[in-house]
């Protein structure tokens, strides 16, 4: 049997987890939920230990000691899943900007072949509600700088909207993502790239929060903006590709 895991790091996430995790759960396919909360002093912790009464075996939680960042979150969901022999493990935020309905489209995209689907906002133009221009912009230009540096033909390189198959997180070296911020969903599907693995753009619709502020900040821009650089700069002495297990790469 398949298992599925949605990873949902979530920091005052209060106003939304709730309807999240209902929303998941409603949907056919059998989805599993963990939380991995940095100590929210809202109280997203308790309310999830509250629901796990309802989803015993399907909404697991992770509560950390303080704010420490996104790349870790999912690092530490990432070998959790991997611990446990889920086959497909998801990235999605709790606010609803990421249309839960399309957990399905990105799961359809890798039984159907893909090792990486991303949720994208920019491979047929851009789908973003609620943003305002400068920040779309800003977004829109960040990816078209990431795809210069990198040369991944990769719409959305910001995007964390997605759906690894296991093999991916297997492959990778997951103790050497050194991103934290924003610019670790940069990471992340740059090594995915260089290792040869199959990545697909599923379009999505991208909505702003209405519950809760968002995470946002120079610093983590800073982090994408001057990151890139010496990730890519760093490829050319190191290898990113995958240590041969006796299989071709896909690339």
């Amino acid at each position: 049997m398949e298992q599925k895991l949605v990873i949902i790091p979530t920091y005052n996430e209060k106003d939304n987890i709730a309807n999240i995790a209902e929303t998941i759960f409603d949907l056919a396919e059998d989805y599993h939920i963990l939380v991995i909360d940095d100590n929210s002093p809202d109280g997203t912790a308790s309310i999830v230990e509250t629901l796990q009464e309802k989803w015993p075996r399907r909404l697991f939680l992770l509560s950390r000691n303080g704010k420490l960042g996104l790349g870790t979150a999912y690092i530490t969901g990432f070998k959790w899943a991997l611990e446990r022999d889920y086959e497909y493990i998801f990235e999605m935020d709790a606010d609803f900007s990421h249309n839960p309905d399309d957990l399905n489209r990105l799961l359809d995209a890798c039984r159907e072949g893909a090792d990486l689907a991303i949720g994208s906002r920019y491979v047929t133009g851009v789908n973003v509600i609620n943003w305002p221009i400068g920040r779309i912009l800003v977004s829109y230009f960040a990816s078209m700088y990431v795809r210069i540096v990198t040369r991944m033909k990769i719409k959305d390189t910001t995007a964390g909207f997605k759906c690894y198959r296991r093999i991916v997180l297997e492959q990778l070296d997951l103790d050497r993502i050194r991103f934290k911020g924003y610019a670790f969903q940069i990471e992340m599907k740059f090594k995915t790239w260089k290792s040869g693995f199959n990545i697909v753009e599923i379009p999505i619709i991208f909505t702003e929060r209405k519950h809760g502020v968002s995470k946002m900040s120079g610093g983590i821009f800073n982090e994408a903006l001057w990151g890139v650089i010496v990730m890519k700069l760093q490829s050319f002495f190191r290898d990113y590709r995958r240590s041969d297990t006796g299989s071709d790469t896909k690339k």
